[in-house]
C-alpha cells in the first residue's frame, strides 16, 4: 500500500551494480510513494539534472568504474543538499569515517533490511523534502552560464548568475537591496533601484521558463528580495 501522498514524494537514484537487488530496492521505495530510478553505475547518471531532478541518492560503494565514495564526494561538492545515503558491505571504522567524510548523511552496511532502509529515506526526507510543490532541484551552472529545470533551460547572464548565487547562499535565501544592488559595483540611487527590479522580472521569467511557478523571487516590501524554490548550484 502506498503510504506517501505527492507533497512529500521524493525523487530518488538508486546506484547498485547487482542487478536483482537493485531491482527490490527500486520496487520497494517506489511502492512507499518515491520516484525512483536505478543504475547500474556512476557513468550512467543522467547528464543533466533537470532531466531527473535528484533529492537524494542511494550508492553502492563497490561499482564498477567510479567507486561510490568518487561518485558522493563529487556530487555533493555540486550540489551540497542532496541527500546521500551510502549501502556497503564495508564495515571497518575507517570504512564508515571515510564514508561520512565524502558525503554520506547516513552510512548502511550489508546486509541491510529493507525496512532500515525505507526508515532511513524517511529520515533523511525530513532534511531534504522541498517545502514548496515547485521546489523541484533546479540547478544553476556556475560555468556554463546555465539554469536547469523539469521544463527546460534558459540562459544567464553573468550578472544574472551572480544575483541567483548571491541568494542561494544568503541566510533564508534572502537579500536586502542594497546588497543586490552593490553585486553590480553600483551605489544606491532610484536608478539602481528601477534597474534591479528589471532584472528580478528577467530573473522570475527564466525561472517560469524553466518550470517554476509563482512566486520565484518574491520581493519583501521596503527590504529586499527572496529566492522562494530550492536551486542547486553546479560547478557545470
Amino acid at each position: 500500500m502506498n503510504t506517501h501522498t505527492a507533497s512529500n514524494a521524493l525523487n530518488i537514484m538508486v546506484v547498485e551494480d547487482h542487478e536483482a537487488l537493485r531491482e527490490v530496492t527500486v520496487e520497494a521505495l517506489s511502492q512507499r510513494g518515491h520516484n525512483v530510478r536505478g543504475v547500474d553505475c556512476a557513468e550512467a547518471l543522467p547528464d543533466e539534472p533537470g532531466l531527473f531532478p535528484i533529492d537524494l541518492l542511494v550508492i553502492d560503494l563497490n561499482l564498477p568504474g567510479e567507486d561510490g565514495i568518487s561518485l558522493a564526494a563529487r556530487i555533493r561538492a555540486a550540489q551540497p543538499d542532496i541527500g546521500i545515503i551510502m549501502v556497503t558491505a564495508r564495515n571497518q571504522v575507517r570504512d564508515r569515517a571515510a564514508g561520512y567524510d565524502n558525503g554520506a548523511d547516513i552510512y548502511l552496511t550489508k546486509p541491510t533490511s529493507t525496512e532500515e532502509l525505507i526508515a532511513a529515506v524517511r529520515a533523511l526526507g525530513r532534511r531534504v523534502q522541498p517545502e514548496q510543490a515547485n521546489a523541484c532541484a533546479y540547478s544553476l551552472g556556475m560555468t556554463s552560464m546555465t539554469l536547469s529545470g523539469p521544463q527546460g533551460k534558459a540562459s544567464l547572464s553573468t550578472h544574472e548568475v551572480a544575483l541567483l548565487a548571491a541568494f542561494v547562499r544568503a541566510q533564508d535565501q534572502q537579500l536586502e537591496t542594497w546588497q543586490l544592488i552593490a553585486l553590480t559595483d553600483k551605489e544606491v540611487t532610484e536608478g539602481s533601484k528601477k534597474a534591479l527590479e528589471v532584472q528580478i522580472v528577467r530573473l522570475r521569467k527564466k525561472l517560469q521558463q524553466t518550470g517554476a511557478t509563482e512566486p520565484t523571487i518574491k520581493s519583501i516590501r521596503g527590504q529586499g528580495y527572496k529566492l522562494c524554490l530550492k536551486l542547486f548550484l553546479s560547478t557545470d
